[in-house]
């Protein structure tokens, strides 16, 4: 997939996760994410933060927080996850088209960001969460071939082969983990919730180490 076709699918993702605010009512959007801490409506605002970066308020942040990049993102989100969810809703399809990429990420990783969280919102309500797999594929090559820092830790995924059921892509030698192409997205980036939908004996490795506090 091209870097325009990359921008287009982080977009289309971003409008669908709009719409998804847009359904969703107070006490759902209060309820707990699949990020430890944040509810539904705090990831959301941590979409719209990564849509229309301020480089000057989060460098600000980042110096109130001594360089901690966690507690910048966090502290950001809360602020923007303030406003009424129709105006979070409003602000993400505005920004939709943002092509802000992180220094040394590059596109795939806005767009794996938000095809991650979509899941952390969705799954807790019990919603499905079904992006386009073409979406998915440069995302899943990005956290397995690109530099996924802060999506992967060094060492998560050694010594397994990923195969994406929906999807022509397998990737790394080794014990095997199966599924769709979503689920192996967000077992790799740490969701334990979708591991009940991974097959193989490579599906125990990654349990075991997403147990562990050192992954490697």
């Amino acid at each position: 997939m091209s870097t325009d076709a990359v921008y287009i699918a982080s977009a289309r993702e971003r409008r669908r996760i709009a719409d998804l605010i847009d359904e969703l009512d107070a006490d759902q959007l209060g309820s707990p994410s699949l990020c430890q801490g944040w509810t539904v409506r705090m990831v959301a605002a941590h979409l719209v933060a990564a849509a229309t970066p301020s480089k000057l308020s989060f460098v600000g942040e980042l110096l109130r927080h001594r360089g901690d990049a966690h507690a910048t993102n966090d502290t950001i989100a809360r602020r923007i996850a303030a406003e009424p969810a129709g105006e979070l809703a409003t602000r993400l399809r505005r920004h939709a088209d943002s092509r802000f990429a992180p220094p040394f990420v590059g596109a795939r990783g806005p767009l794996t960001d938000v095809l991650v969280h979509g899941g952390d919102m969705r799954l807790p309500l019990g919603l499905p969460h079904t992006p386009d797999p073409a979406h998915v594929r440069p995302a899943l090559e990005f956290v397995t071939t690109g530099r996924p820092v802060g999506f992967v830790p060094r060492g998560r995924l050694r010594g397994l082969r990923l195969v994406a059921t929906d999807l022509e892509w397998t990737w790394g030698d080794g014990a095997t983990a199966e599924g769709r192409g979503i689920d192996l997205l967000m077992a790799a980036c740490g969701r334990h919730a979708v591991l009940a939908n991974l097959t193989g004996t490579g599906a125990t490795v990654l349990r075991d180490r997403l147990s562990s506090p050192n992954p490697a």
